[in-house]
């Protein structure tokens, strides 16, 4: 089959090659035919490095499709069903689940050092990008799943069944990028009714943090940005206005008297914009730290501040809540019309295009761009 593949930590194009073989199949599994993967910032930055990730590997894990088959004692699920990745699935017993942090759970990322995709064949590189790798080697799969291939092999708590009526393309972007956005509003931040918002990274998961404020009730959404296009963008999807950071200061003291935003969204992952979201939040306010940022990249506050500005400091991943919940949540605001996900894919690429994918991401040219598989 076809998967795209990233051999070493910094390479910034991947090879889409035609002899790979999603491999593990057996009990507790299921085999998928994937149909649509999104391209989410986090498999630039396992590419790059940024974040952790054995190599080589298949990135992905925004992604939908359908189940080929099912393993031993697998329930639930059978060929044919329609679903999403879910790529941090909680497994309902240990501390982090029996607390209802299941965002925390940490067995399905256990098992990310297993390989689950195998490319072999001296012959077998398929003309995307880069050398022919050499045949018969292990390949891993971005946080244990590896949605930029044909089939993966992924445990039975990844693969969640979804509505008939929710399109392959909306369901892979809910499977990570659209539960990320708006449970950072909604969960962890729980925007108030009323209240003033700055979100900073307006690329698709900064945008469904906007949509999230906005369907909570927030009165004044600014976004920030130093793409143009995602500025207008922002002002689409909901934001009361749109800034370059730069003129951040400046909306802080028009819309909020100078006092500060009871909210601060950070969505890039650097110290650096964590830090401004910092001083841009008013005393009592809330940071909200989005991002997934380097490990070696250290965000400080001085302990004055930290004990007179009374700022809480949030993170959220992957929305902060129970994933599951998120989905159901996100899949009946897009029926009733009260966000917009359609509108986030605003490129669409064959597997083979993957590369034009990632340059349109590192440009911001996109929001999200879908990989149709």
């Amino acid at each position: 089959m076809r998967a795209a593949v990233q051999h070493e930590t910094g390479r910034p194009r991947l090879e889409v090659r035609d002899d790979v073989e999603a491999v593990g199949f057996g009990p507790g599994k299921v085999r998928l035919r994937m149909r649509a993967t999104g391209l989410c910032h986090s498999d630039l930055s396992a590419m790059n490095g940024v974040l952790p990730q054995l190599v080589p590997f298949v990135p992905g894990h925004e992604g939908a499709g359908e189940v080929v088959e099912v393993g031993e004692g697998v329930t639930g699920l059978q060929a044919g069903d329609r679903v999403l990745v879910c790529w941090l699935p909680p497994c309902g017993g240990c501390p982090a689940c029996k607390r209802g942090q299941s965002q925390l759970c940490l067995a399905s990322l256990m098992e990310a050092g297993t390989p689950n995709f195998r490319m072999g064949g001296e012959n077998g590189s398929g003309g995307s990008g880069g050398s022919g790798g050499s045949g018969g080697s292990d390949l891993f799969g971005f946080a244990g799943t590896g949605t930029f291939a044909e089939e993966a092999v992924v445990g039975a708590g990844c693969a969640v069944p979804i509505p008939d009526d929710l399109p392959y393309d909306i369901a892979a972007l809910i499977g990570c990028g659209v539960t990320t956005g708006l449970g950072a509003a909604l969960n962890t931040a729980d925007v108030a009714a009323g209240s003033s918002v700055a979100v900073i990274g307006c690329g698709g998961v900064g945008i469904c943090a906007i949509q999230g404020a906005r369907a909570a009730g927030a009165a004044q959404i600014v976004a920030v940005d130093p793409v143009p296009s995602r500025r207008e963008a922002a002002l689409r999807f909901g934001a009361t206005e749109a800034v370059p950071p730069d003129a951040l200061a400046d909306a802080r003291a028009r819309v909020t008297g100078g006092e500060g935003f009871d909210y601060a969204f950070e969505v890039v992952g650097t110290s650096a914009t964590a830090r401004a979201a910092y001083d841009a939040t008013r005393r009592g306010g809330t940071l909200c730290v989005v991002g997934a940022g380097a490990m070696d990249d250290h965000f400080q506050v001085n302990m004055f501040e930290l004990f007179f500005d009374e700022k809480k400091i949030l993170p959220s991943l992957y929305g902060g809540g129970d994933v599951l919940r998120s989905y159901e949540r996100a899949i009946a605001l897009w029926r009733a019309g009260r966000i917009d996900l359609a509108g986030l894919i605003t490129h669409r690429v064959p597997l083979s295009g993957v590369n034009d994918a990632l340059e349109q991401m590192r440009t911001g040219e996109a929001l999200r761009t879908c990989i149709e598989i």
